[in-house]
């Protein structure tokens, strides 16, 4: 159970049910491909949610309204064969802002090398000890990782544990010598993202990713000049990890889901703040560089 929740389900403990950790959608686009069945495709869709959303990812007790938003937009690009596919799929995660309506987005990664095999009706099988599928082993990764940033988000390096999970699940994918599980040809691979979270040098970075959520956008409403004080000493820290290590794949993860939205946090408050995060975000994340302009014009 996340942190942040603890007294609320102290005090609602009688009254609602516990449910998995995650509350999935899974969007299938598979415009590109010449079948008569596309029925497959709908059931692909039920079946991932279902295995996203029925299994238990933890240990931990999460009420409904603690479930993770997440969606995942698989776009089929090749069917080779009857129940062969190649595909994209575009990951992301949210959390919600305290006393807000607002979610804030956590996770935005596209993992663009996937391939893997679908029969319709048959059961998705998974074991956290071995590789048994491509599918089922790409989303326990996705699984592992959306929890442990969701956790990073409530407490300090609260994210670990699944981390290391989505480790273990990338060193048994690896005999399979798919792509994507290794650390060859691609910096933007699931093996990076992976590895990136389990790398000591990230260690700032994610502390971090929790200041950021935790102490200044749930604390946004209540004092924003100093909440953007502490995203922008936040800042910091990710420009010295990306000055350490130029092609961090969660330096990019960080910037894809939260570019827009420090646009807008900076877009108003002290000027001299403002144009500091400007010139460190602009520095780390050049090809946004418009977008961001709103920071510094008033």
């Amino acid at each position: 159970m996340r942190p942040f929740f603890a007294l609320l389900f102290i005090i609602t403990l009688g009254t609602q049910s516990y449910g998995q950790e995650l509350n999935c959608t899974c969007t299938i686009n598979a415009t590109q491909i010449n079948t008569s069945d596309r029925g497959i495709f709908r059931d692909m869709k039920s079946a991932i949610e279902q295995f996203m959303n029925s299994r238990k990812w933890s240990g931990d007790a999460y009420k409904n309204y603690e479930r993770i938003k997440c969606n995942l937009l698989i776009t089929i690009t090749k069917m080779p064969s009857i129940g062969n596919f190649a595909a994209s799929i575009q990951v992301q995660s949210a959390r919600p802002v305290f006393n807000t309506n607002y979610s804030s987005l956590t996770f935005n990664f596209a993992d663009r090398d996937f391939e893997f095999e679908y029969i319709e009706s048959l059961p998705m099988e998974y074991n956290d000890n071995t590789y048994t599928t491509n599918l089922t082993a790409m989303l326990a990764v996705y699984a592992y990782l959306m929890i442990g940033i969701d956790l990073d988000s409530f407490s300090e390096l609260g994210g670990t544990p699944y981390f290391q999970r989505a480790l273990a699940v990338v060193n048994n994918a690896q005999q399979s010598n798919r792509a994507g599980w290794d650390p060859m040809n691609s910096t933007r691979s699931r093996y990076w993202i992976v590895e990136n979270y389990n790398n000591s040098q990230m260690t700032e970075m994610r502390r971090s990713f929790y200041s950021y959520h935790r102490l200044a956008l749930d604390t946004f409403e209540k004092d924003a000049d100093k909440s953007r004080e502490i995203i922008v000493r936040g800042l910091r820290e990710v420009k010295k990890v990306r000055d350490v290590n130029p092609t961090s794949i969660l330096v990019v993860s960080f910037f894809d889901a939260k570019s827009k939205e420090l646009a807008n946090l900076f877009s108003t408050g002290n000027i001299q703040v403002r144009r500091e995060a400007y010139d460190i975000i602009t520095a780390i994340d050049p090809s946004n560089r418009t977008a961001y302009e709103k920071m510094i014009k008033n």
